[in-house]
């Protein structure tokens, strides 16, 4: 691997710009970034067994991911999540949203970050940090917008992980909430329902039929949305709550216990056919956990991967009352989430312990 890693190319997008594919490695964990979207394509860490295998879901070509990809891996901005009825009001001035999700626009909208070619930065074996200028305007959203995302693996005898640092600066007033949409999957099987997780939850926000959030910050304690214990993903799928029947499933913003703003542990994924652990940290205030419930084509199902998208609250350009994703001129925003993959022993133990619970 030279300097600068190993970069190759990957074909070309919708508009015939060139896409390259970027492999970083650091003792315990090997990755592969796509240069459209940001994408994660690859993470592969070892099982108890030492094995290395792929956790997150990636496919094969360019072509895939301009005609099958839910997101698969992707930074999605400048608005992660929902925003209700495409469109917020900022400083008196109302700005319409592309509508790419029923009444709601999604992502970002169709022309989103996710489906654009970035530029790098810099590049080295174990780093890669990807930049792009969003234009004013562009999907609806005011001001110029200089995103930056950083990739950077680490990894030694305790484990590895994938630490992804967020960065934008604007000339104008806007809204920002940038995030990963990688589907994990650590036993590399048909589904995830048997994936053990935990997370320091102890609200969640209920959605109404577009799945936009009421406004409510809803307790978990003794519903189907308590993670603050271990729980098998599909544990409680069946068990009535009607929240997870709408969805079909899980599709909510978890709103973490501890205080945003400081990077600490929120999560923790387990997959017990392969005894893999991933550990979630951010600084951010929430979590959207999507169940995988609408994955379905010819090669992945329902079920299939789950995501954790640490991020801001859906919607919240239009809800006052959740916490702020206003950038201003002069300001700076930064967010980090990290993936650590504790060493895991032959019979699923882990360097430090069994992890913990919130509650």
């Amino acid at each position: 691997m030279t300097d600068d890693g190993v970069r190759e190319a990957f074909g070309e997008d919708g508009g015939g710009n060139a896409v390259h594919r970027h492999t970083l490695a650091a003792p315990g964990v090997r990755a592969r970034v796509l240069t459209y979207g940001c994408v994660l394509q690859s993470l592969e860490v070892p099982d108890s067994g030492g094995a290395f295998g792929n956790v997150v879901i990636g496919l094969d070509t360019m072509e895939d991911y301009l005609t099958r990809s839910r997101y698969f891996g992707a930074v999605v901005g400048r608005y992660g999540n929902r925003i209700a009825g495409g469109s917020f009001t900022l400083d008196g001035r109302e700005h319409r949203l592309p509508r790419n999700n029923g009444d709601a626009s999604l992502h970002g909208g169709p022309g989103g970050f996710s489906n654009r070619v970035w530029s790098v930065e810099s590049a080295g074996p174990a780093a890669i940090t990807l930049t792009r200028i969003s234009e004013d305007g562009e999907e609806g959203y005011p001001g110029r917008l200089t995103a930056r995302v950083t990739y950077t693996l680490s990894g030694g005898p305790d484990g590895a992980e994938v630490r992804i640092d967020y960065h934008a600066v604007t000339d104008a007033p806007t809204h920002v909430n940038l995030t990963n949409h990688s589907y994990f999957n650590l036993d590399g099987g048909p589904n995830v329902l048997d994936h053990e997780l935990t997370l320091d939850a102890g609200h969640f926000l209920p959605v109404d039929e577009a799945q936009i959030p009421t406004g409510e910050l809803a307790p978990t304690a003794g519903t189907a949305f308590d993670f603050t214990t271990p729980h098998r993903v599909g544990a409680r799928l069946d068990d009535g709550h009607p929240q997870v029947k709408a969805a079909n499933g899980y599709d909510h913003c978890m709103v973490f216990s501890s205080p945003a703003g400081e990077l600490r542990p929120v999560g923790r994924l387990r997959g017990p056919g392969s005894g893999r652990v991933m550990e979630v940290l951010t600084t951010e205030p929430g979590v959207q956990f999507y169940s995988g419930n609408k994955l379905a084509d010819h090669v992945w199902g329902p079920g299939s991967g789950l995501c954790l998208e640490t991020q801001h609250f859906p919607d919240s350009p239009n809800r006052p009352e959740f916490p702020s994703t206003v950038l201003r001129p002069g300001e700076e925003y930064r967010s980090t989430t990290v993936y650590r993959f504790p060493a895991v022993t032959a019979t699923g133990g882990t360097s430090e312990g069994e992890g913990a619970s919130w509650r």
